[in-house]
């Protein structure tokens, strides 16, 4: 059964490779060779194929060498038709492919124009075929052109393209190597022939012998043994060498061989009387090099003693035995594993990737069945494969999983296609084998990058969800806070509403602390980080640990004495380690274990990779690990997301372990679970280690008295709390000029004729910002300090030059407390130099 036909776009190594071993097994028999390749031609690309070779002289297209057509009748009108009709080199479309060795391609052929020109006889048959797209492609053999190959397509819907004129050139050009030799094969049985009966005729008549002589097809020449020197050469051995026969004779055959003439001239001389026999390179009159087979034998010529010499140019033979030893090192040097096996399912050949992929080697695959490699459980698969495969049919990239040497299973990508032989019969079949391993990894790899990109972009989502919404839940904490410690201050301590009050304060304070909450995950409040010590900091919470965790839970800490330093916000820290702690303790309601350990680590790039959000280099890392009842898959992918609990209603507000993925990542770190039901659970908190010393605590001063007396410009764009800070200030004695935006605020700066020693600002505002709105004033009023206030987060502070300013900064929501410390502690502080008087 023929070859199935290709995929137009690009030729299939395998199938050239095929069909290169198809005609390299049929030269020697060249007719069989013409037809073999006219039938493969025909089958795989298009309808009527027709082969011309080049004549000898390379001046006419011989009289067709073979052509093909499913229809009999077809065949035999080509025939007819080119048989009859010589061909000069030049005319016409074959012609002219044959003179300059480069293909055409007619996708529409122009009928009426083509049988305008043909003769009455030519033109019926040409009728007859409906050709409705053509290509003409060069045989081309060691640089070459000898013959052309012409293909028809009758089909107006399939006409030819770019790529099955390349798909064809590729297979014309495995079959001029096959003809090449062919022709070399079928030559050299005729020389051998005449060269036997040209040397009887010697013996009998110097006529006859000069008749055979020049006329044998094989370069024949005679030389002296003595002078070795040519005596006489026939013309094919003058076409062959490039000379004139004056220019031969005056040569020395010790000058042909490529060798050097010392070493041809050696063994010359060292042949004696016994025919020999050998191949060697020779070198043209031109400079251009040849390989070729000699054989000589000894005789008397004209009454000296010679020797003739049968010369055949074996170049094409040579290139082919060439090639094919290439192509055996490619399919050895191969990645993918190369098999080849008999239609009963013996294995032929294997080559070295078959051995690193299934763990054989050769001489344990080569022999026995395929089976060798097939998990029981899918012998019927590779049955059907076989099956389809010595029907003719190809099959391209079939997973499936085979089996190695050592019992282990690998994934692999199948292709296999059908080996013909000359007469197109399946004599069996060549497999390649893919290991799918490591792609299979990188996809698994690919699609947990994936899953957690997904998981970081929605936690992200989230935390600006958050951020966005502090700043108005944080000015409306600012007025219930402090109206309801003003009213406590203006209230006997028996009087029944205290205590009504002081639950509104309560609850102010505790959504005070789930906003702070909201904004650890969101990486967006503000934190003073310093050098701290990670060993220090776990042992001093050690009692307040144990306290929270209870006595049936054994507390251990394991500190690593090599334990580095980190940079970060102490109480952050602290509350990461309750968080964890409290998480622990909920999750051993009978009592348990908990471990704390400490130790350096280096993340590694293949870590970081695998763990999203994570960064390769030094870390300290802080484990938590519990007894406890652990958690599922499902539970580990949303434990981090802000309100999210396994707690009963009303015991959990599920922003603890959210406020511990937030507060890590602030520190550039990050924190990654491992829990299995039943078996307990650890978080591993990673945070960057500095080479640095421990930062000292400064030791803090009480508060002074917070009342005052000087004038305070007040600018908040909030009514209610511009209303609750000016009465705040107006309580502890300030003057205060409430502005209620920036425009207002410098107007009052112009029109106030005394000092203003304080510059009481919120940080965002419309017109102009609480930092810019100070720079304004410190140009008519230099001496004067400046406190900025927002609701905002970490990164508006530090956008609006806050932070990096120097500036002091009090976040809301505040208290009557915190406020008046606050200001108190400004206008006490000693002025800096230049600019607005800012202190922190």
């Amino acid at each position: 059964m023929d070859l199935p036909p290709p995929e137009p776009a690009a030729p299939s190594s395998e199938l050239l490779s095929v069909l290169a071993r198809e005609f390299s097994s049929t030269t020697e028999d060249y007719d069989a060779l013409m037809a073999l390749v006219a039938r493969r031609v025909s089958g795989l690309f298009g309808d009527l194929c027709v082969i011309r070779l080049v004549s000898a002289d390379g001046r006419f297209l011989e009289p067709t060498a073979a052509v093909f057509h499913p229809d009999p009748q077809m065949i035999a009108l080509a025939q007819g038709a080119t048989a009859t009709h010589p061909q000069r080199v030049g005319e016409g479309i074959t012609g002219r492919v044959a003179a300059t060795g480069e293909g055409v391609l007619i996708p529409v052929v122009d009928t009426a124009r083509m049988l305008a020109d043909l003769d009455p006889e030519r033109r019926a048959a040409v009728e007859l075929q409906h050709i409705r797209s053509l290509v003409v492609v060069p045989l081309r053999s060691h640089g070459r052109v000898v013959g052309v190959v012409s293909l028809t397509r009758s089909d107006p819907q399939r006409p030819f393209n770019k790529g099955d004129r390349q798909l064809i050139e590729d297979v014309a050009a495995h079959a001029a190597l096959a003809i090449t030799n062919a022709r070399s094969f079928a030559a050299e049985r005729a020389a051998h022939a005449a060269a036997a009966r040209a040397n009887q005729a010697l013996v009998e008549s110097e006529e006859a012998q000069r008749l055979l002589f020049e006329a044998s097809p094989l370069p024949l020449f005679v030389f002296n043994i003595e002078t070795l020197s040519p005596i006489t050469a026939n013309a094919e051995a003058l076409l062959l060498y490039g000379y004139t026969r004056d220019e031969f004779v005056r040569l020395k055959v010790s000058d042909l061989p490529v060798a050097g003439q010392d070493t041809a001239k050696a063994r010359l001389q060292a042949w004696g009387d016994a025919p020999t026999a050998g191949v060697s390179r020779y070198r043209r009159k031109d400079g251009s090099q040849f390989v070729a087979e000699y054989h000589t034998r000894a005789l008397r010529y004209a009454g000296q003693p010679a020797r003739i010499a049968v010369i055949k140019d074996v170049s094409d033979r040579y290139e082919a035995e060439q090639s094919r030893a290439l192509l055996a090192a490619i399919v050895q040097t191969a990645n993918d594993a190369i098999i080849s096996k008999r239609p009963d399912g013996t294995i032929t050949s294997w080559n070295d990737a078959a051995v690193r992929l299934f763990g054989f080697a050769p001489d344990e695959a080569i022999g026995k069945p395929i089976t060798i490699i097939v998990p029981p459980e899918r012998l019927a698969e590779e049955k059907n494969l076989i099956d389809r495969v010595m029907a003719g049919e190809r099959v391209d990239h079939f997973e499936t999983v085979r089996r190695r040497k050592d019992g282990g299973e690998v994934s692999v990508s199948i292709s296999v296609a059908p080996i013909l032989d000359a007469s197109g019969a399946v004599i069996g079949a060549s497999k390649t084998a893919r290991d799918l391993t490591a792609q299979r990894k990188a996809a698994e790899a690919l699609r947990h990058t994936e899953e957690q990109l997904r998981h970081a972009q929605k936690m992200e989502a989230v935390g600006r969800l958050a951020g966005g919404v502090a700043h108005d839940f944080n000015n409306i904490l600012s007025v219930i806070l402090s109206y309801s410690e003003l009213l406590l201050g203006d209230l006997e301590p028996n009087n029944p509403t205290a205590a009504d009050i002081g639950e509104i304060g309560k609850a102010a304070r505790r959504a005070a602390d789930l906003t702070r909450q909201l904004l650890a995950f969101s990486r967006q409040q503000i934190i003073e980080p310093k050098v701290i010590d990670l060993n220090e900091l776990v042992a001093g919470m050690d009692q307040m640990l144990k306290r929270l965790l209870g006595e049936d839970i054994d507390l251990a800490f394991s500190p690593s004495s090599t334990a580095g330093r980190i940079r970060a916000d102490a109480g952050n820290i602290q509350q990461v380690l309750m968080n964890l702690a409290v998480n622990a303790r909920d999750a051993m309601p009978t009592g348990g274990q908990l471990t704390i350990e400490t130790r350096n680590v280096d993340l590694d790039a293949d870590y970081a990779r695998a763990h999203l959000g994570s960064l390769p280099g030094p870390h300290v890392m802080l484990a938590v690990s519990d007894t406890g009842i652990g958690m599922d898959q499902a539970t580990q992918a949303r434990i981090f997301e802000p309100f999210f609990t396994t707690k009963e209603a009303g015991k959990g507000t599920g922003l603890g372990l959210s406020t511990v993925f937030g507060i890590v990542q602030q520190c550039g770190g990050s924190v990654w679970v491992y829990s299995e039901p039943t078996r307990g659970t650890t978080f591993k908190v990673y945070l960057p280690r500095v080479d640095a010393e421990v930062d000292v605590a400064l030791p803090s001063h009480p508060a002074g008295s917070l009342r005052g007396w000087e004038t305070i410009l007040l600018v908040e764009d909030q009514e209610q709390v511009r209303t609750v800070a000016d009465g705040i200030l107006k309580r502890n004695g300030y003057r205060v000029i409430a502005a209620q935006n920036p425009s207002e605020a410098l107007r009052f700066c112009e029109r106030y004729p005394g000092p203003i020693a304080l510059l009481l600002t919120d940080v965002v505002m419309p017109q102009m910002s609480g930092p810019e709105l100070a720079v304004r004033i410190s140009t008519t009023r230099p001496e004067i300090k400046v406190l900025c206030m927002s609701g905002y987060t970490d990164d508006s502070i530090i956008r609006h030059g806050v932070l990096d300013g120097g500036m002091a900064f009090l976040q809301k929501p505040f208290t009557p407390d915190s406020l008046s410390r606050k200001v108190r502690e400004v206008l006490d502080a000693a002025p800096k130099d230049g600019g607005p008087k800012n202190v922190r």
